[in-house]
């Protein structure tokens, strides 16, 4: 028997996207941010630059095979690991995630956690992270396995695996 999945049960019964929504229409692919990824993105960037800290988004939508690229990273390919996931299995492929790094006066990018470069005695990575998640991020350092502290993103309680079953969230920004 075949069932059809309303958006209004979909928002009051996640379970129900464990049905693939693939099975009931087309899902285009993804090819940049969620919207609303992107304006958090932009007032992240603003936000910081009033406390002087100078945010740099290094990476935003991933395409899947930018994502098994990177996967290969540390494994075969020349590097470090850098991710534990493969296209298909980041919230960078379904617009949802970014990475960030910091830019010194001098112009230099880094991912120094420790640096205060608006000396108000408080590492400017994390009140980065701090003004991230009051904007609704959730932040790969915060994970049990695998830490990514430049990553940033909004899941809007979307699962990978709800991803992969070509779910997506509103793209209003509200």
């Amino acid at each position: 028997m075949l069932a059809f999945v309303s958006w209004a049960a979909h928002d009051a019964y996640p379970i129900e996207r464990a049905v693939p929504l693939r099975w009931f229409k087309e899902v285009q692919p993804v090819t940049q941010l969620n919207p609303a990824v992107a304006a958090g993105r932009d007032k992240l960037v603003a936000q910081s630059a009033k406390l002087g800290i100078d945010v740099v988004i290094t990476d935003g939508f991933r395409s899947m095979a930018e994502q098994d690229a990177l996967y290969r990273q540390g494994r075969g390919d020349g590097g470090a690991v850098v991710t534990q996931a493969k296209g298909g299995e980041s919230y960078h492929n379904y617009g949802l995630a970014i990475d960030f790094a910091l830019r010194t006066p001098a112009g230099k990018v880094i991912w120094d956690m420790q640096y205060d470069g608006n000396r108000n005695g408080k590492p400017d990575w994390l009140e980065v992270v701090a003004i991230a998640k009051k904007l609704g991020f959730s932040w790969g350092g915060d994970w049990k396995s695998f830490r990514d502290y430049p990553h940033l993103q909004m899941d809007f309680g979307y699962s990978i695996q709800d991803l992969q079953n070509g779910w997506r969230p509103p793209t209003q920004t509200g």
